[in-house]
């Protein structure tokens, strides 16, 4: 990268470049869960990550969600608008697994009557705590008229990728979203668009096809993030 480097996560890392205003993402080969207390490297994860992500962002542009994402740049890298974050996590629920099943005494696997979206205050050190639109507002983060606006704006995401994993025999069980704020102030759809963020399960056999299967030692992680990419690529109308 010829950049200063902006973000040095784990799964990503971020680069400035000749534009102020576009970064370029890297995605990486490192896998994390609970709180990145578990750690691998898998080889070959970062280029599909980068590609679903790329896919999925130009099926949203398509469809009238501003995001953050312009082009991809190479197999593991994009570029991006620059945007300033904003310390929320938008956790979306169609189905019942993980730590909402948990939680609440669901089975898992239950359908639920509606779309749950949750927010949480994405601040590691405070294990990212549930927070609703008033605590939102109270922290500064956002105005009221701002965080109704996000939950639509999660609520239209989480129906058109509903849809668009349904064409290819997935089902979008969970995600994990986030915002930021553009050059011109308003919210954008940032981040990425991945397995590494989504529970993904096979419509037919429930199998799970995303960081599940580093979670609970299923192994082929590789294998499963390029099935759902195929699958993607497949089903494009």
């Amino acid at each position: 990268m010829n950049g200063d480097l902006l973000f040095n996560g784990n799964e990503k890392k971020i680069y400035a470049t000749d534009s102020e205003d576009i970064v370029q993402i890297h995605y990486t080969d490192v896998i994390t869960c609970f709180n990145q207390v578990k750690r691998a490297r898998i080889q070959q994860k970062g280029i599909y990550t980068n590609k679903i992500s790329a896919l999925l962002f130009d099926y949203l542009t398509a469809h009238g969600i501003r995001n953050h994402f312009i082009r991809l740049e190479g197999e593991r890298d994009q570029l991006c608008h620059r945007i300033t974050v904003i310390p929320i996590e938008v956790d979306v629920h169609n189905i019942a697994a993980g730590t909402m099943a948990s939680l609440l005494g669901l089975k898992e696997g239950q359908v639920l009557a509606n779309a749950v979206i949750d927010l949480r205050y994405n601040v590691p050190r405070l294990n990212k705590p549930l927070i609703n639109r008033s605590r939102a507002t109270a922290l500064g983060l956002m105005s009221a008229e701002e965080a109704n606006n996000l939950c639509e704006v999660a609520a239209e995401v989480n129906r058109l990728l509903t849809e668009r994993f349904d064409q290819a025999g997935i089902l979008l069980v969970d995600m994990k979203m986030e915002f930021g704020r553009a050059a011109d102030g308003t919210l954008i759809v940032s981040d990425e668009l991945s397995p590494d963020r989504f529970r993904l399960w096979d419509k037919e056999t429930k199998a799970p096809l995303d960081k599940d299967r580093f979670r609970h030692d299923l192994g082929n992680i590789t294998a499963a993030y390029k099935e759902v990419y195929d699958r993607l690529i497949q089903s494009q109308s």
